[in-house]
């Protein structure tokens, strides 16, 4: 009996082919139908890029929010970009021969800080680097920067994922940031300028995501911050829940791992919670203990 030989694989078609695929289905031809070879929440980015007027051939000008509206914005955001600064300062030491470079941005996509491996002399780099410079989606379209914040999750997006045609020189990570109150304060991305893709950047980012949204929970004024981890799992790293309890027992803040691991602190943004209602015990035990 004669087996007959399996054929070869399929030579896996070049990644910014299929890319280039699906801008000209959407972006080009106004197919309606679900683009193939992109994430489906780009694909919602672009068609909101598309309903707001945008084109993709149209120039970007990266502009800077004024004066005034600056200040407000580094007013407001001043706790966070100073809980972000240490992670910043670590993250760029751990970038710094990837060709990335790191942005932190407010919740309407406003930078406020930048770090790492910044080439001044390339203006693509310095363009998108200044403080106050505005990469929200409504003005930049689609970029790690607008999805995360849009999505509410973490993203990678290559080249031409991203909208307009002079912004496909970047590759970026992005993850947005939640403060202790459970909304979203803000983002950190991780750019690279004709870089080769690295969606592991992902990973990092969101690891440094963390940090800092613990750092703000720690901020969080309390009288007590308890932690919680996992069965098997040590006390007192990033992976920790941490839950900030005022002197009567109310929740303060909770970090979004806290959230995730205890469900009635889902109504925290909307109401008061008390720490007899999280750990079917009186409050008091946890300040004993």
């Amino acid at each position: 009996m004669h087996a007959t030989p399996t054929p070869p694989p399929a030579p896996r078609q070049d990644r910014l082919a299929l890319i280039a695929d699906a801008r000209r289905a959407v972006l080009h031809d106004g197919a309606l139908a679900p683009a193939m070879g992109v994430e489906p929440w780009i694909e919602r980015s672009w068609r909101r890029c598309l309903a707001s007027g945008q084109r993709p051939e149209q120039r970007v000008g990266f502009d800077v929010v004024s004066s005034q509206v600056l200040r407000r914005t580094l007013e407001s955001n001043h706790d966070l970009v100073d809980a972000a600064r240490p992670v910043l300062q670590t993250l760029g030491r751990a970038i710094a021969n990837t060709r990335f470079f790191a942005i932190l941005t407010n919740a309407s996509g406003v930078v406020v800080d930048v770090n790492g491996p910044i080439d001044r002399s390339d203006r693509r780099a310095s363009m998108i680097t200044r403080i106050g410079v505005d990469l929200s989606e409504a003005c930049v379209g689609t970029t790690a920067i607008g999805a995360a914040l849009a999505e509410q999750q973490p993203v990678w997006l290559h080249r031409g994922e991203h909208f307009f045609a002079n912004t496909s020189v970047y590759s970026c990570a992005g993850a947005p940031l939640f403060g202790p109150d459970g909304a979203c304060v803000g983002m950190l991305d991780l750019t690279g300028i004709e870089a080769v893709e690295r969606p592991e950047l992902r990973h990092l980012v969101v690891q440094s995501a963390r940090s800092i949204e613990n750092a703000l929970t720690q901020r969080q004024p309390h009288s007590l911050m308890v932690r919680l981890n996992w069965t098997g799992h040590a006390l007192g790293d990033d992976s920790d829940g941490m839950v900030c309890l005022d002197g009567d027992g109310w929740v303060t803040g909770a970090n979004p791992t806290a959230r995730q691991m205890v469900s009635q602190l889902g109504a925290f943004e909307r109401e008061r919670v008390h720490a007899s209602e999280l750990f079917a015990l009186p409050f008091e035990m946890l300040f004993d203990a």
